[in-house]
């Protein structure tokens, strides 16, 4: 039992000699600590900006391409009752999400209003229209599918969708997210870049002091850690402030946006809606720049 508690004490005693010597070493170079959390503050920012953008676009043009409708125009020979009956087999093709029925009056009062500048249509009969059914997708992507699917719905004798529009709508989300993915890369590598380069100050300054701990016995996993640990809290100091601004910054866009657009063609999702996405982004990302900005710095410090 007394064995046991002094390897627990010798072990809490590691930890904190580990972040007291990784707190020790952002004092050491107080100006590059401070650059680097600023640059990745600034990164870290842009990344997150560039995720909530990405985010409200993706969402945007998702619900514009669920009004690229699609038509299914139904057998002119069925009755009222079996037209509207075969929207129960329309609504067991996979990827539908709604199907509408619109019956032959419908489709007239909509085709007259939309020509209401002319007077050649005023004549025309309900009879000449076909029942209908407008058909709302699940996945945009998998239109052609679903298409073919209507087409051998029995009941249904022509389907008529514009793949054209959806494909435009497909190809910009694809760019929209290829780049922000790309741009966000590129920051974290900056990012990286700069805490790599605290830490390989911090050692070069302690050189000495690590060739004379491997001579005693130090292992490299305990020579590395404290660097890791000041890794780390630079990482995370960076993130921390920058999620905060982030918040801030988004909020007041938000709020900003409702007060311009009155009509509501940009709708932002509340922040608070992001915050499980944005705290894994930001607390990855500052982990991760800030653990391996510092691990990669210190190999050719261990070949003592």
């Amino acid at each position: 039992m007394t064995e046991w508690m002094g390897i627990s004490a010798m072990k809490i005693n590691n930890i904190g000699y580990l972040f007291k010597e990784g707190i020790r070493g952002i004092f050491l170079h107080g100006f590059m600590s401070f650059a680097a959390v600023c640059v990745t503050v600034a990164c870290l920012l842009i990344v997150g900006t560039f995720s909530a953008v990405t985010y409200n676009l993706s969402l945007m043009i998702t619900e514009l391409n669920k009004t690229n409708e699609v038509t299914a125009y139904v057998d002119e020979t069925l009755t009222d009752a079996e037209a509207r009956s075969v929207g129960t087999k329309i609504n067991r093709v996979s990827n539908i999400a709604e199907a509408e029925f619109i019956s032959r009056e419908e489709a007239l009062q909509n085709f007259i209003a939309d020509h209401s500048e002319t007077e050649a249509f005023e004549g025309t009969s309900a009879d000449t229209f076909r029942h209908r059914f407008r058909v709302m997708l699940t996945d945009p992507r998998l239109l052609e599918q679903t298409k073919a699917d209507l087409e051998n719905v029995p009941g249904v004798v022509k389907v008529k969708a514009t793949e054209e529009i959806a494909a435009g709508f497909i190809m910009m989300q694809d760019v929209v997210e290829m780049v922000s993915m790309l741009i966000i890369v590129v920051l974290l590598i900056v990012s990286l870049l700069i805490i790599s380069n605290t830490v390989k100050l911090a050692m070069y300054d302690r050189k000495d002091e690590i060739a004379i701990m491997k001579m005693v016995g130090a292992t490299n996993g305990f020579i590395r850690l404290p660097f890791v640990v000041q890794g780390f809290i630079l990482g995370m100091i960076g993130a921390g402030i920058a999620f905060g601004l982030e918040w801030v910054m988004y909020d007041a866009v938000v709020a900003r946006i409702h007060e311009v657009d009155t009509f509501g063609f940009f709708t932002l999702v509340p922040f608070q809606e992001l915050l499980g996405v944005m705290v894994a982004i930001f607390a990855g990302a500052g982990m991760f720049v800030g653990i391996v900005g510092s691990w990669t710095s210190i190999r050719k410090f261990m070949d003592v």
